[in-house]
């Protein structure tokens, strides 16, 4: 388990980190998302024991990170972003001297290490050396390291930078896999990475936490009113008085036009119902042909740029 009670870090007069808080249980993968200059990377670093915070307190598989930070750490496998490799070392003997660093016992060496390189696929590559490996293969033996002690909390920062689109399914599957029976945080940038790898997400900005849950329960509550695609025959633009007079429509744009075909964005009001068949009937009325109307549904993106703009309104100017 990984808990944050209030975790804050400041850097001068820089607030990086104010007052997350949040706690990851076994068997979940949780992401934890954010636009650069977030706080991520530093809610991380606390939470590995890499940065002390000024104020709060984390937990890792029970054990404070302050007052146990051995024990703690014992129980953590990290992978940063850049993997702290040695390139003049081959693969097996980087993971024999991290499996040392370990304290993981002499006679249960090589069952570990061939456990982590089979899992992360470098069984291959165990005896080159490490500088002449690819950026993806790397980012493997960085993970093969992680895992070395069998920890019961993972963290990982950014897992699948670098990799290749077969290795990004692969090593999306094996944490899945590792979810299964540990706790794992994710930090990424990527929404699609998160919305395809973890069960739950923690969205980051201006060093705040801004939202906490699944995928489905965040576009569920901050994915904002209903919308509508409308793809209608509209030579006489006839579609848009006619979508704009029905009760509930806040507000329609126009996506794109192909020839006589136009295609329209409708956005309901807060709490408008299903407004599909008083548009059809409305479009209908208007004697123009519909080939298309359907809802729009809320994705992740679409509720992380709603609350950074929320958080900072700025950010809808500059976009």
């Amino acid at each position: 388990m990984i808990k944050a009670a209030g975790i804050a870090k400041s850097f001068g007069r820089v607030r990086a980190v104010r007052g997350v808080s949040f706690t990851v249980e076994p068997g979940q993968v949780a992401g934890l998302l954010g636009p650069n200059g977030a706080g991520k990377s530093t809610t991380i670093r606390i939470i590995t024991g890499f940065l002390p915070a000024d104020a709060g307190i984390v937990e890792v598989a029970g054990f404070d990170m302050r007052r146990a930070s051995l024990e703690a750490r014992r129980h953590l496998g990290y992978l940063p972003e850049a993997a702290p490799l040695y390139p003049e070392m081959s693969v097996v003997g980087f993971l024999r001297y991290r499996a040392k660093l370990f304290g993981i016992a002499p006679r249960d060496r090589a069952r570990a290490i061939g456990a982590a390189m089979e899992r992360c696929r470098v069984e291959a590559v165990r005896t080159r050396r490490i500088g002449h490996l690819s950026r993806g293969y790397r980012q493997r033996v960085g993970l093969a390291a992680a895992l070395l002690h069998d920890p019961p909390v993972l963290v990982l920062d950014e897992p699948t930078s670098a990799l290749d689109p077969s290795q990004v399914v692969e090593t999306r599957e094996l944490i899945r896999d590792l979810g299964r029976t540990r706790t794992v945080l994710v930090s990424s940038h990527v929404l699609g990475e998160v919305e395809r790898l973890c069960s739950r997400a923690l969205i980051i900005a201006g060093g705040a936490l801004l939202a906490d849950g699944t995928p489905a329960e965040l576009v569920r509550r901050h994915g904002g009113p209903a919308r509508y695609v409308v793809e209608a025959r509209d030579e006489g633009r006839r579609a848009e008085p006619a979508l704009r007079a029905v009760m509930g429509v806040a507000a329609v744009r126009e996506e794109r036009a192909e020839g006589q075909w136009r295609r329209l964005a409708v956005e309901a009001g807060t709490d408008a119902p299903d407004l599909r068949e008083p548009m059809a009937a409305a479009l209908a009325g208007a004697g123009v042909a519909v080939r298309e109307l359907s809802p729009r549904h809320a994705s992740l993106e679409d509720v992380f740029l709603r609350l950074l703009r929320a958080a900072d309104p700025a950010r809808e100017h500059a976009a």
